[in-house]
């Protein structure tokens, strides 16, 4: 290394030194003005402090064993996020590609054939019926890609997934 390749290395390396340093002590500053003002911000902010007691109030109630509990009553819980309606099933298999299998088919995610491409799905289709309906009720991993078992839906009966095969057999043809 000559002379002046190595001068410019060490002043190179002493400015690059000075930047990570300055931008150390900003970010000291920044973290020492932020945890004097930020902190008290959030700590009195009438919605965050609802939102902690909401979520830290107690809501149980006791029964002790040989005590009288007759006081003690069972209350539904008003709490939205603690009761969720189940989604409802499609009940076609046109309405079942739209609502699961067009996420995949649609876009050709996980080397799934996309609906339309007629080249893609014959090889499929000659296989049959049946091992269609195997490979989307209990998934399948080939070498063009993977189906998950019921398109991912656990919820969903063997006979719907079957309505949603031969729909897209239909749109495939």
């Amino acid at each position: 290394m000559s002379k002046q390749d190595s001068q410019f290395f060490n002043i190179f390396s002493l400015v690059l030194g000075i930047l990570v340093a300055i931008a150390l002590v900003l970010f000291g500053v920044a973290r020492a003005v932020g945890k004097t003002t930020q902190n008290e911000h959030v700590l009195t902010d009438p919605r965050y402090l609802a939102e902690v007691a909401e979520r830290t109030a107690w809501k149980g109630q006791v029964a002790v064993a040989g005590q009288d509990n007759s006081a003690l009553v069972i209350v539904a819980s008003d709490d939205a996020r603690s009761v969720r309606p189940a989604a409802a099933l499609p009940e076609t298999g046109a309405d079942l590609y739209q609502v699961a299998c067009a996420t995949c088919h649609s876009a050709g995610i996980a080397g799934a054939p996309k609906s339309g491409d007629r080249s893609a799905w014959a090889p499929r289709l000659a296989k049959g019926s049946a091992t269609l309906y195997k490979h989307a009720i209990e998934g399948f991993t080939g070498e063009g890609g993977m189906m998950p078992a019921r398109g991912g839906r656990a919820d969903l009966p063997d006979d719907l997934v079957k309505l949603g095969v031969d729909y897209m057999m239909e749109l495939n043809r």
